[in-house]
């Protein structure tokens, strides 16, 4: 059983392409109760007809290709079944994939729609070397049932070339790219026949002409191409994953079945993290557990804080409220052979004072016991689910407040508050949008005497008003936006309501009323 942090791997670049042939349809077979007994295809509607998106083994070996029309490969192939192609569903497969090869580097790319890309340049020292790496790997893809062509290369694009084109040995990977056929640099159809016209059929062949002269003739993007093959140009990878700063890990020499054991093991693995976080003076705002299984897969579990936080036992709370509330429970499987803890975010945090025995309660207690219940209840039920409304520096009264996550929401803008004994300038509830009223004046731009809502007159006994509110000067200059003219005003009844009008009469000719809001 082992511990270690990750960090950035050192040294030169080492690059694992993973090509997966038949992607989509060893995705199907993992759910279907047996195999299909004849050639499987995918098909999907492009430019008005069917067309094939993808085959399985069996529909290649018989010629049927993607691109090919459906009923070519109908009348090729009577007994030819046909699925419904779902690239959503292959991607979810294929990152589900690239989460499980996240136990070799942190660093995985997707190579969508069927091939990963991984670095491997810090990770080749756990598994004696890159032959050992890359059979660990096909190992454990075998047992998903997924057949995989991989290469290694100097670049990204190198490997996932030699991943995908290439048909023979070679005596090293300079050669192997150098046989390579000009279609693995994947330029439109147009470029490459023209490539194999002017008698350029490998990228060695372009490799020994004049890089100026590739460019002049074919276009920049058919030389940057081949720079990026060749390792003349920086060919960067894009990880799923971001590397976090502070990362533990431990691998089991025999795969841990019990749930409960590997929850001691992920509270272990937060204390080491955490001390770290101390070190360092910081705090976590994001925790992630991933558990990898022997079998190749594996599952990740993420709770966040409002504020940077060091608690462990806080942290491991919410893990434990998270695990519960899963609809998909955590399973084991054949048992876990690695845990990993990460904090993707860090916020500064320095050392607190504890509350002596006895002594008062703080504010700043009372708002980490805020914090804290609303990490709880963002856990539980969702960060969409749970919000803060934050004051917002504008005179409309629709926008002047935001429903954020409270999660995490920024420090809030103080709230407007009346002068001691005075009555709230706004209501205690908005209509959304406001609702239209007739209103009877005395004088066409003065105070409402009488107004009807919803069927109902109402007569006004006070008023008080108005609060002139003009559109925000940007507004006005795009659409015109209108003032308002804002009234508080109470009925026969003892009734408060917010009214306004909408435009001055220099504004428009006829300015309706809009009643806004309910006071208390």
């Amino acid at each position: 059983m082992t511990t270690k942090a990750l960090g950035m791997p050192s040294g030169s670049r080492r690059y694992l392409a993973l090509f997966f042939p038949w992607l989509p349809a060893e995705r199907l077979c993992r759910t279907a109760p047996q195999p299909p007994d004849a050639p499987l295809v995918f098909a999907e509607k492009q430019r008005g007809a069917l067309r094939i998106a993808s085959v399985d083994a069996q529909a290649q070996a018989v010629g049927l290709r993607p691109g090919m029309p459906l009923a070519d490969a109908r009348a090729q192939l009577p007994r030819l079944i046909v699925v419904t192609h779902d690239p959503v569903a292959d991607h979810g497969w294929l990152d589900r994939l690239a989460l499980g090869c996240n136990r070799y580097t942190p660093l995985v790319a997707l190579d969508a729609p069927d091939g990963l890309i991984l670095d491997i340049a810090g990770a080749v020292h756990l598994f004696d070397g890159e032959a050992a790496l890359i059979a660990d790997i096909e190992m454990r893809l075998a047992r998903l049932g997924m057949s995989v062509r991989s290469a290694l290369g100097p670049t990204a694009d190198a490997a996932r070339a030699l991943a995908r084109y290439q048909t023979r040995p070679a005596a090293d990977e300079a050669t192997a790219i150098r046989r390579l056929p000009v279609a693995a640099l994947e330029l439109e159809a147009d470029a490459t026949t023209a490539f194999v016209r002017a008698g350029l059929k490998t990228i060695g062949d372009l490799a020994s002409r004049p890089m100026a002269n590739i460019a002049a003739r074919f276009g920049a993007g058919a030389a940057m191409a081949l720079r990026r093959i060749l390792g003349d140009a920086p060919s960067p990878l894009d990880p799923r994953i971001a590397l976090p700063p502070v990362v533990a890990e431990r691998r089991f020499a025999e795969p841990i079945a019990s749930s409960a054991h590997a929850a001691r093991i992920l509270a272990e693995l937060a204390d080491e993290a955490i001390a770290t976080l101390l070190e360092r003076g910081k705090g976590g705002r994001h925790f992630r557990a991933t558990f990898f299984r022997s079998d190749g897969l594996a599952r990740s579990i993420e709770v966040e804080t409002g504020h940077a936080t060091r608690d462990t036992r806080l942290v491991m709370r919410l893990f434990a409220e998270r695990m519960d509330g899963l609809a998909d429970p955590l399973d084991p499987g054949f048992g876990f052979d690695m845990i990993r803890f990460a904090v993707p975010r860090l916020d500064p945090l320095g050392a607190t004072q504890l509350k002596l025995e006895g002594g008062t309660v703080r504010a700043s207690d009372r708002a980490a016991a805020m914090d804290e219940l609303v990490d709880r209840m963002t856990t539980r039920l969702g960060r969409a689910r749970v919000k803060r409304l934050l004051a917002a520096d504008t005179h409309i009264p629709e926008q002047a407040q935001l429903a954020l996550p409270a999660i995490d929401a920024p420090t809030p803008l103080p709230w407007p508050t009346p002068d001691p004994g005075e009555p709230p300038t706004r209501p205690f509830h908005l209509f959304d949008p406001p609702q239209p009223i007739e209103v009877i004046a005395e004088v066409p731009d003065g105070p409402p005497h009488q107004f009807r809502w919803r069927r109902t007159m109402h007569a006004v006994r006070r008023y008080e008003g108005p609060e002139r509110i003009a559109a925000e000067w940007w507004r006005r200059r795009d659409n015109g936006g209108l003032t308002r003219d804002y009234y508080r005003v109470e009925d026969v009844q003892g009734r408060r309501y917010w009214l306004f009008r909408h435009g001055l009469y220099e504004e428009k000719p006829d300015p309706r009323w809009y009643i806004h809001g309910l006071f208390a």
